[in-house]
């Protein structure tokens, strides 16, 4: 691709136009969704944890084996499938909150569906960038593309909240699900095409061509680290997603709309972060910046357990704010080491089996999660989640200690080449 910027590429902006438009939707309704169950439908912590747990099981159920389909499949068909697949799934919710036949159970069901689709789309849309933006432009492309898609996270949570308060959680969900046709009308006007997959007669069971990204994972010392640096963050995340809300509405005494400003302003050192990612990969090296961002904001996120209704319950949105700023930089200069280390036609297999690790134990997490805040109390579980995220550093701070750039890294660091891997028996 020519061009210095990603955005003087059309296909580009129009990628950017339905992640904006779908991001902006999801943080919407990632207010709407849960005070729907907990304000309307009177969720208790295990139910909440049962929510969270279903719209990412599919990680653990069909992760590994979606990125053997993707790297079959041209990927751009299969991400617009996923975008109006949940489209659909996101609008029953709205219709059955006005039949008033909406359930708990609806909630458990539709998110466990949604995840699948997210499963494809996630995968799909890590190894399709490339394509796209071209492989020497996707640490731009992906600063670029979380920048913008930031920009609607800052309005989303605010906006989510005060239309909860004006229209009620159920009617909000509506807003996230039309952002998802929008996504897949952006992506369906886009004019770069795929190389079509090439047959291959001798090709592996899908059980061996997964064992190739499993073993890619398993075997590059710093693709192993970052997966379980990203694992245990997101376990940590799982463990409070089950209280989170319940915290800020019972605990803190919050409003809808308060609850959404707090994440909205989380959401505005997003914005920060994803803008600033290649100068302080430039700054510090692109290496140093993918362990970096965490030990230097892991353990502020600790302030948050402390928060108390009233003044202050700024400790809870510092703690937010700046754990957003630092999971936002490691997100965006993990992904992109590994969209430059790994050869294209394993990227969706490794993206597949690292997203299989980050995801994985989300269901468990949230279960877990849902049981603590019952168990030891909402400040309890908030305090354990903290402190996983405050230690989930060192894995990857040990594999990437010695490098300052990506070109640094050492040649065990590179993936092995795919034709021997393939030829194993």
């Amino acid at each position: 691709m020519t061009g210095r910027s990603p955005f003087a590429h059309r296909d580009f902006r129009l990628l950017l136009l339905g992640q904006t438009t779908s991001q902006f939707g999801a943080q919407v309704s990632a207010v709407a969704i849960p005070l729907l169950a907990v304000i309307t439908l009177h969720a208790t912590p295990f139910q909440m944890g049962l929510i969270n747990a279903s719209s990412t099981l599919a990680f653990a159920l069909i992760g590994l084996q979606a990125g053997a389909w993707l790297d079959r499949l041209r990927r751009g068909p299969v991400l617009i499938a996923s975008d109006a697949i949940r489209a659909a799934l996101l609008l029953s919710i709205p219709v059955a909150w006005w039949l008033g036949v909406l359930t708990i159970g609806q909630l458990v069901v539709v998110s466990l569906l949604v995840g699948a689709a997210r499963v494809f789309f996630d995968v799909g849309y890590s190894s399709y960038l490339p394509t796209v933006i071209g492989r020497d432009k996707v640490l731009a492309g992906n600063s670029a593309l979380e920048s913008v898609r930031a920009s609607g996270q800052v309005a989303g949570p605010g906006v989510g909240g005060w239309l909860v308060a004006v229209l009620g959680a159920a009617s909000v969900v509506l807003i996230q699900s039309v952002t998802f046709l929008v996504s897949a009308l952006s992506l369906l006007a886009i004019r770069t095409r795929e190389p079509r997959p090439v047959p291959d007669p001798a090709r592996p069971p899908l059980r061996r061509q997964i064992g190739v990204g499993v073993r890619m994972v398993l075997r590059n010392p710093v693709l192993r680290a970052t997966a379980i640096s990203s694992a245990a963050g997101n376990l940590a995340f799982a463990l409070a997603s089950a209280v989170t809300f319940i915290f800020f509405s019972r605990t803190l005494r919050l409003s809808p709309t308060g609850i959404g400003i707090v994440l909205a302003i989380g959401a505005v050192t997003v914005v920060a972060g994803a803008a600033l990612t290649p100068r302080l990969a430039r700054r510090v090296g692109s290496a140093r910046i993918v362990w970096l961002s965490l030990a230097v904001t892991g353990p502020v996120g600790l302030l948050s357990p402390l928060a108390q209704p009233g003044p202050l319950v700024v400790l809870v949105v510092i703690g937010t704010a700046v754990g957003e700023f630092g999971q936002i930089i490691y997100a965006i200069s993990n992904v992109s080491l590994r969209q430059r280390l790994c050869p294209d036609e394993l990227l969706g297999r490794v993206n597949a089996t690292m997203r299989f690790a980050i995801m994985g134990l989300f269901p468990l997490g949230a279960l877990v999660g849902g049981a603590l805040g019952e168990w030891i109390g909402l400040r309890g579980t908030l305090w354990v989640s903290f402190s996983i995220i405050a230690l989930s550093t060192i894995p990857v701070y040990r594999a990437l200690r010695a490098a300052r750039d990506v070109e640094d890294l050492p040649a065990w660091a590179a993936p092995e080449p795919s034709g021997p891997v393939h030829e194993r028996p």
